[in-house]
């Protein structure tokens, strides 16, 4: 969990495996928020780590708004880094849920949210199968989301964000747990996801399950 939520560890692992995130930066002060948003340039999408359901996170188009967001929305200090990204415009975002039993991976379903990146996966609306990703990118995103689910030593469920711009696909964020979307993966794929993985995180392997194919 902390490999996922630690900003500048998440960072590293990426950059081991040779995966994308939007062009970025971790701030420890608000000085060093000022440089990184510079450097990035705006809009930028600015988080804190270890929060959930997109708590504390904004899109900041300005000095005034990032100088407000230091004040109010967050507490930026090196306990508690921030992460400054570039803001993809007119991306197209992806959640894939899977499952791992720290050796196999099984990808349970790709969904490709409805509005462009930019709108919280928690507000928004999401298609399952994707309705215009080319096969080639889904087979992609599943060997990605395989990467990292083995470096991370996932055991049970993981989701992914994803955003794809172009031809790049970049990583926006891992949840190494059941998130928001398992309930709607498992019903339209048929499969008792989350109860496959808590068998799991007790130690059962996932060959003993028949899972559909995402």
């Amino acid at each position: 969990i902390d490999l996922a939520e630690d900003r500048e560890r998440f960072q590293k692992l990426l950059q081991d495996l040779n995966l994308k995130q939007p062009h970025n930066g971790i701030a420890h002060s608000a000085e060093e928020a000022f440089e990184i948003a510079h450097e990035v340039g705006y809009p930028v999408v600015i988080r804190p780590s270890y929060v959930l359901g997109g708590r504390a996170m904004e899109i900041v188009r300005s000095d005034d708004q990032l100088d407000r967001y230091i004040r109010e929305a967050v507490v930026v200090s090196g306990d508690s880094p921030v992460l400054i990204d570039g803001y993809l415009s007119g991306a197209v975002e992806v959640d894939v849920d899977a499952l791992c039993d720290g050796t196999d991976v099984h990808v349970a379903g790709v969904m490709e949210h409805i509005e462009e990146a930019g709108v919280h996966s928690g507000d928004s609306a999401c298609c399952l199968p994707p309705h215009s990703l080319d096969a080639s990118v889904i087979d992609e995103l599943k060997r990605q989301t395989r990467e990292m689910a083995l470096a991370l030593g996932v055991v049970g469920l993981m989701n992914v964000q994803f955003a794809i711009k172009g031809d790049d696909i970049f990583v926006l964020e891992v949840n190494p747990r059941a998130s928001r979307t398992a309930p709607f993966v498992a019903k339209a794929v048929g499969a008792p996801i989350a109860a496959i993985a808590s068998r799991v995180m007790a130690g059962e392997k996932l060959a003993t399950f028949t899972l559909p194919s995402a």
